[in-house]
């Protein structure tokens, strides 16, 4: 695993970085609000990833690499992770096809940003529909949006709402809530299947 700083218009973000030899594409992945690139579900992404001989990047945002806690404003997540991904594109995943996706705050943060990203597919992990107990105030537009094929593995308990399945949005419902570690063995092969019939 490779580390790399990488400087953003809000900041330096952190990429981590697994460069497969030989790879068939990548995976970008970003973290939660308050959490880091550690959480199991996306370690497990992380690994599906490798096993489908992707490349694997984990990237930080600059307010985590400063030591905060407290997220930023969505247009500097925005502005910053489509900054990673460039620098990525042109240095360690120089030339292959490009997955973006994150968890909760993350994988809204992949969803909006893939016109400036231009990636081929989104992984959505825990996607935040809307905040505990207010279903009307929905993000679904952000899912809506995004014109290549997405898939959103959710906890079937998760208070931040389950998404639709969608014309390019395939929706695994799996057993436990947002943090989605009650049964990694079905996060993981959900992200395998669907990544195998992503890359060709």
């Amino acid at each position: 695993m490779r580390v790399i700083d990488i400087d953003t218009p809000h900041g330096p973000a952190r990429a981590h970085v697994n460069k497969l030899r030989g790879a068939r594409g990548a995976l970008v992945l970003g973290h939660g609000a308050a959490g880091g690139v550690g959480t199991r579900d996306l370690t497990a992404a992380a690994d599906a990833a490798a096993a489908q001989r992707l490349s694997v990047a984990l990237v930080e945002q600059p307010y985590r690499v400063a030591g905060r806690r407290s997220p930023a404003p969505a247009g500097q997540l925005d502005t910053a992770w489509s900054a990673v991904v460039a620098r990525l594109r042109t240095g360690a995943l120089r030339g292959l096809p490009l997955i973006a996706g994150g968890r909760s705050s993350g994988a809204r943060v992949a969803c909006r940003t893939v016109p400036d990203t231009h990636a081929e597919a989104v992984l959505c992990l825990a996607f935040p529909l809307h905040p505990p107990g207010r279903p009307e105030v929905t993000r679904l537009d952000e899912l809506d949006a995004v014109q290549v094929p997405v898939l959103v593995v959710q906890g079937e308990s998760d208070p931040f709402g389950i998404p639709p399945a969608g014309e390019n949005r395939t929706v695994v419902t799996v057993a436990g809530n947002h943090s989605l570690r009650t049964d990694l063995d079905a996060v993981h092969a959900a992200i395998t299947e669907w990544l195998a019939s992503q890359v060709p």
